[in-house]
């Protein structure tokens, strides 16, 4: 089963991906912000995380970073889901690592087809559960 972390301080969008992840068959876990997440990652595995930006404690950057550079996560696909739409934030996103920006609001089916897209293209390894 695929796993998947959606990581927002807002809990309607949280809600709004979690839903739309649950209606294709996707395991979904939810954090709050990107301390509760890399706490959550230290003890599970997830085949990709989407991340908000803007968040109390740490960032969706920071977060991006974190996931990176951790050893057995370094190969999780991560799309960062923000409302801040500037060039330089999808850059500075692609700089710590992201594989895709999305921007709110998004289409149901963008956000899909770019999961598609990373998980089939990820260099991590998955296994069935």
């Amino acid at each position: 089963m695929i796993k998947i972390l959606v990581v927002d301080d807002n809990h309607t969008p949280r809600e709004v991906i979690t839903e739309a992840l649950k209606q294709f068959k996707i395991q979904v876990t939810e954090a709050s912000n990107g301390v509760e997440a890399t706490k959550i990652m230290e003890n599970e595995r997830f085949n990709l995380v989407i991340t908000d930006v803007v968040m109390p404690e740490m960032n969706g950057y920071e977060l991006c970073r974190w996931i990176k550079s951790n050893p057995g996560s370094e190969n999780v696909p991560v799309i960062v889901c923000s409302t801040k739409s500037e060039d330089f934030d999808v850059h500075w996103a692609t700089r710590q690592g992201a594989d895709a920006y999305i921007v709110k609001p998004f289409k149901t089916m963008e956000l899909l087809k770019t999961i598609k897209y990373l998980l089939k293209n990820s260099n991590q390894t998955t296994k069935k559960d």
